[in-house]
């Protein structure tokens, strides 16, 4: 944010998502209150953090099975957890930061959106291409589009992974028509969940998140890159909460617990599920760990 070096240690902690060595530690700006993660890995060594098995890279993939059908689509829209909610648009053209494998670019290619995509990881990127999609591979400080004028920009828990998010922010607001849309989802570490797990807090992922935002924290980045913020949504959601309680279980000895509490990627129903309505209360006081942001370019 351009403030001066005047931090304060909040936590430490290590990578509890793919068991990488390291331990760091997050501190807090006093000028500005953003939190970002210290050490932090460089843009060249950063790579070390997303294997090929990173399970975003996995969980995005184009497959049969990821076409909802008619009773599944009716579920989530009822049990709507804002995650990727967006305006009510016609479809134009979208970019979306940090594609990962496509499913997302699938979803909106299907309604009728014009789709490109940037994503970091080339195995990634490559299954998304694979799939008829077109996808710049690079961090997106680096790439440079040949074309611009998009109407809707989007990037689900990305932004907490920029080295540089103002930069980055002013390059999305230079490639965005005017009345864009900007949407990114980010953690939220002044929710309840961060409150009750400090370093066990799932969405915490150091090292790999170098920035921890708030909603007090996000608005004056996006002010300050051109973006006017419009909506802060509290996600309703608690998967980082259980998620959490699930390290929680691992350090107590808990494992064959953990597995029951958190559930395996192929479960149809998982246990946070069933407490969608304790989300709805939590998402409502503004309490959840999750935040989706609309901003737009005036």
């Amino acid at each position: 944010m351009g403030c001066e070096t005047d931090d304060e240690p909040v936590l430490q902690g290590y990578d509890r998502i793919n068991g990488l060595p390291g331990d760091y530690q997050v501190v807090r700006c006093r000028s500005c209150g953003l939190l970002r993660t210290d050490p932090r890995p460089t843009a060249d060594t950063i790579g070390f953090y997303y294997p090929d098995d990173y399970p975003p890279y996995l969980a995005t993939r184009i497959s049969p099975a990821s076409r909802r059908s008619g009773l599944k689509e009716g579920l989530r829209k009822l049990l709507d957890t804002r995650a990727q909610a967006i305006p009510a648009l016609t479809p134009g053209r979208m970019l979306e930061i940090g594609c990962a494998s496509g499913s997302y670019l699938h979803r909106m290619s299907s309604q009728g959106w014009d789709v490109t995509g940037i994503e970091f990881s080339p195995q990634a990127a490559e299954m998304a291409r694979r799939n008829g999609y077109n996808v710049y591979t690079g961090a997106l400080e680096s790439v440079d589009l040949q074309q611009a004028g998009f109407d809707l920009l989007v990037g689900w828990m990305v932004l907490e992974h920029l080295h540089d998010p103002v930069a980055s922010l002013r390059k999305l607001y230079e490639w965005a028509k005017p009345g864009a849309w900007l949407v990114v989802s980010v953690p939220n570490i002044d929710s309840l969940e961060f409150r009750l797990f400090k370093q066990r807090w799932h969405a915490l992922q150091l090292p790999s998140h170098l920035y921890h935002y708030t909603p007090r924290t996000i608005g004056p980045m996006l002010e300050k890159t051109g973006w006017h913020l419009h909506t802060i949504h509290h996600q309703r959601v608690l998967s980082s909460l259980f998620a959490s309680l699930g390290h929680l279980l691992d350090e107590k000895g808990y494992p064959g617990l953990r597995r029951w509490v958190v559930g395996e990627p192929g479960d149809r129903i998982r246990m946070h599920q069933l407490f969608y309505p304790l989300a709805l209360l939590v998402a409502a006081a503004g309490q959840s760990g999750r935040m989706t942001v609309w901003a737009r370019k005036q």
